[in-house]
């Protein structure tokens, strides 16, 4: 009978871790309350002067630095309330722009059913010829007058590369 009992009681040990096994991988299995940085609140990623922090609950972004007295973090500005906050104002000021333009009396009675004209009105028109007028020409410059232009250019093209030679001999001079 002792040996009955003995092995009822290592059945019983036996079971009982069993059971132990069992219900220790269910709760495993189970959320946990583990601290915030465990579960991926945060997502760190390092700078060149520590650490960006991202609260992925919050969307709060935070640099953290080690400034010899402890870490501290510190939370970024938020660009994007601030543009959405100055779209918002925008938004009202166009509201009530557009309520003042409503308010205002028409300054112009109807609308103009005649579309205007295409021409342009400082545009002096070219006087019309009589039958036996002509044309007004302008004659070109002759060959003696293009000769004088070409020979005037010359001249003067020669006395500026002359002018620069002088002045580039005068500072080398100096130097």
């Amino acid at each position: 009978m002792r040996n009955a009992t003995s092995s009822s009681r290592f059945s019983s040990t036996v079971l009982a871790a069993a059971l132990a096994f069992c219900l220790g991988g269910i709760s495993a299995a189970l959320p946990q309350s583990t601290p915030d940085a465990e579960n991926g609140r945060f997502t760190l990623s390092p700078t060149a002067d520590g650490v960006l922090r991202l609260d992925t609950r919050t969307g709060v972004v935070s640099t953290c630095n080690n400034s010899g007295a402890g870490w501290a973090c510190y939370a970024m500005p938020d660009e994007r309330k601030a543009l959405d906050a100055e779209i918002g104002r925008l938004q009202a000021d166009n509201e009530k722009l557009k309520a003042q333009l409503a308010a205002r009396e028409p300054t112009v009675a109807g609308k103009v059913d005649e579309a205007l004209p295409k021409s342009d009105s400082l545009k002096k028109s070219e006087p019309k010829l009589a039958e036996g007028e002509h044309k007004i020409e302008i004659p070109l410059p002759s060959d003696r007058d293009m000769e004088r232009m070409m020979s005037f250019l010359e001249k003067a093209w020669r006395r500026l590369i002359e002018l620069a030679n002088r002045v580039q001999k005068d500072v080398s001079g100096r130097i």
